[in-house]
């Protein structure tokens, strides 16, 4: 198997930041060389202090190009927009609060974000958040979460993932096994959290559960250690808490993509050889660099997936884990709508503009 053969079985696992509006050289040869099976699209995509006309028209080509070059007509196209802090698109898209001011509004919330994704070309989004505002310090969580309390996240959580997939959205409940107790901002460092399995059971996990019922196919990781659960590693390589807690106790069937690999709290356990295979053994299927936090550099992206070849190579990494995570990836994919880009009429983001005022009085 060649070289380009091989790094094209990691993109079967990769979710790729790209640099800017246009595709560099760079973004060429890690599209070319890697396939990624999927994209992230951040702020620095979008042509911002334009007209919508030319911003979308400059996205469009951007699409088109992505995959042209990664020589594929299905992908993922990603985008983590969640209301509040994380929105990424520039104006007309409506900017909602944050979730956590939505109350009953979630499930409409959800359908105008939906058509708004859709008319980007986007098909999954990176949310909801499942995790609780339990921690009023939270530096990473806090009003994103749609409720302070198990049962007020999970409501809204399940409403909001409903709406986006009854309007042909892939939803991802994030972040597991739960983010909202934490003090420590993962983008930068790692938040260690002392909780142990029964008050995660009590706690974090019941909107994760409500989803899981809901039959939301996508999983995202937490970077974080839970010292009483696994002491020596975070969320993302840990057995215990994606094989033992997700998979076996939970029964989660579906696609388990990591948090960030850029990501400060885990980013350089990353450059060490073999941590890609401990993920994969842990449970996890579907890997995001988003070439967004640490540097726009390849190197990081191109050193991960030679690494995921050496295990294979050596037997560190099993093929048939492999193979499994492979196998939820394409069934996922292949009930993934593609949509072409296009602008929406004013009317449509007007009412979508009202529902977000509404969502801000109660």
């Amino acid at each position: 198997m060649s070289v380009s053969q091989d790094l094209e079985r990691f993109g079967h696992h990769l979710i790729l930041g790209i640099s800017g509006t246009t595709l560099s050289d760079d973004d060429k040869r890690a599209l070319s060389d890697l396939k990624p099976v999927g994209v992230i699209f951040f702020a620095k995509n979008f042509l911002d202090g334009t007209p919508y006309e030319v911003w979308v028209e400059s996205f469009k080509q951007l699409n088109d190009q992505i995959r042209q070059y990664a020589e594929r007509q299905s992908m993922f196209m990603t985008l983590d927009h969640e209301g509040g802090r994380v929105i990424r698109t520039p104006l007309p898209i409506t900017r909602f609060p944050y979730a956590f001011l939505w109350r009953s509004h979630s499930h409409e919330v959800a359908k105008a974000t939906a058509k708004e994704l859709k008319s980007l070309g986007i098909n999954l989004s990176w949310a909801p958040v499942a995790d609780i505002f339990s921690h009023p310090d939270n530096p990473v969580i806090g009003p994103r979460a749609f409720g302070s309390t198990p049962e007020s996240a999970a409501q809204g959580a399940r409403d909001y993932y409903l709406g986006l997939q009854e309007s042909g959205i892939v939803g991802c409940a994030k972040h597991f096994p739960g983010h909202g107790d934490t003090s420590k901002d993962s983008h930068l460092e790692l938040p260690i959290l002392n909780l142990t399995l029964e008050e995660l059971q009590i706690r974090e996990l019941i909107p994760f559960k409500t989803l899981i019922k809901a039959q939301i196919p996508l999983i995202m990781t937490a970077h974080i250690l839970f010292p009483k659960i696994d002491s020596d590693l975070p969320a993302t390589l840990s057995k215990a808490i994606l094989k033992k807690i997700l998979r076996e106790e939970l029964g989660f069937e579906g696609v388990v993509v990591s948090d960030d690999l850029d990501m400060k709290a885990v980013s350089d356990m990353f450059t060490d050889s073999g941590t890609v295979a401990r993920a994969f053994d842990a449970g996890c299927d579907l890997f995001i660099v988003s070439r967004n936090i640490n540097s726009s550099s390849l190197e990081r992206t191109y050193k991960i997936a030679e690494d995921f070849i050496d295990s294979l190579k050596k037997g560190s990494l099993d093929e048939s884990v492999v193979d499994a995570a492979k196998h939820r990836i394409e069934k996922l994919l292949a009930v993934t709508p593609q949509y072409p880009v296009h602008t929406l009429d004013k009317n449509t983001l007007e009412e979508h503009a009202k529902l977000a005022i509404a969502c801000s009085f109660h």
